[in-house]
């Protein structure tokens, strides 16, 4: 039995599909990638317009899903943060790996951190989030809409559209571009998106197979490249999120990490203009649970004003 992998074309994201294809193969398994283009790589284009009707979710993810529910292929490898936080009932999130590094990071040859780019410098970025937690530390900034995937958006750097980026630290990690890094965000000042440098690997549900049989195998073989510690993590902040009634169009952002006998949770929510924030850091013990968690994240933010922060751009 081959293994069939379903992934989007980027760079990054074959890179990902790639590392659970040699994964697998290293348990024994055979494997092959099928990529499928999304909805999220005709956005790359700037005149793109996102149909209504998808409201900028799923817009990486749909047509792999439609793959996956027809049987064309038997697993699908996303970046965990473009998944919604429930999933349909067809599939399952069988297993997520290991988490690569979380943060944020700064890019600009010129300047090598924040607060040495000079009054009014152009960050490129279409994050909502990115935005607001940058105006929160520079109000003076300004933007530019850059689309495109890492290497796209390094050459328009190079070419002068704009001074700086702000990047997952994942995706330059895994292409090996770490030389343009040179600022990580720390968690309290800009605490990254939900679930962000996590991988998630989504197969048919067992109450949706097509083949019983060979779907039971595939989630067998896939929950072997769980990891239990990440998975806590990532779904703690899927769980606050939800809770806050956030998806990636508005400025959340949470991270749980381990630390000594427990875990310590980070959490931003911030005006679109970056003048008000709601910032919390908290620990909790090994023995909480996830739902526990990432509600009190959520009813603790709540409680400072989050939900009034929010409001416009859930509106």
């Amino acid at each position: 039995m081959s293994i069939r992998i379903g992934s989007r074309g980027s760079q990054l994201a074959l890179w990902q599909a790639n590392h659970v294809l040699e994964a697998l193969r290293s348990a024994g398994h055979s494997a092959e990638i099928e990529v499928i283009r999304t909805v999220g790589d005709r956005m790359q284009q700037t005149d793109f317009v996102v149909p209504a009707e998808m409201d900028g979710k799923g817009i990486f993810t749909k047509e792999i899903e439609e793959a996956l529910a027809e049987g064309r292929i038997d697993l699908a490898v996303h970046s965990l943060k473009d998944l919604p936080t429930f999933l349909d009932r067809r599939f399952s999130l069988t297993a997520i790996p290991k988490r690569a590094d979380a943060r944020d990071v700064w890019v600009c040859e010129p300047f090598w951190a924040l607060h040495t780019l000079p009054q009014g410098g152009r960050i490129g970025t279409t994050s909502p989030r990115r935005k607001a937690q940058l105006l929160s530390l520079r109000p003076d900034v300004q933007f530019v809409e850059i689309r495109g995937n890492i290497d796209t958006r390094l050459k328009k750097l190079a070419a002068g559209e704009c001074d700086a980026l702000v990047l997952a630290a994942a995706g330059l990690d895994r292409l090996g571009r770490t030389e343009w890094v040179h600022q990580r965000f720390s968690p309290d000042e800009l605490c990254p998106a939900p679930g962000q440098g996590a991988l998630a690997i989504e197969t048919r549900s067992p109450s949706h197979p097509i083949d019983e049989a060979r779907d039971f195998s595939i989630r067998q073989a896939v929950a072997l490249l769980d990891h239990t510690e990440t998975r806590f993590c990532v779904e703690v902040e899927r769980v606050a999120l939800e809770a806050l009634g956030g998806g990636c169009s508005i400025p959340i952002g949470v991270h749980c990490v381990p630390e000594g006998d427990g875990w310590r949770v980070f959490a931003q929510v911030v005006a679109a203009d970056g003048e008000s924030m709601v910032a919390i850091d908290l620990k909790a013990n090994l023995s909480t649970e996830i739902e526990a968690l990432g509600q009190r994240v959520a009813d603790d933010l709540k409680s400072r004003g989050a939900m009034e922060l929010l409001s416009p751009s859930v509106a």
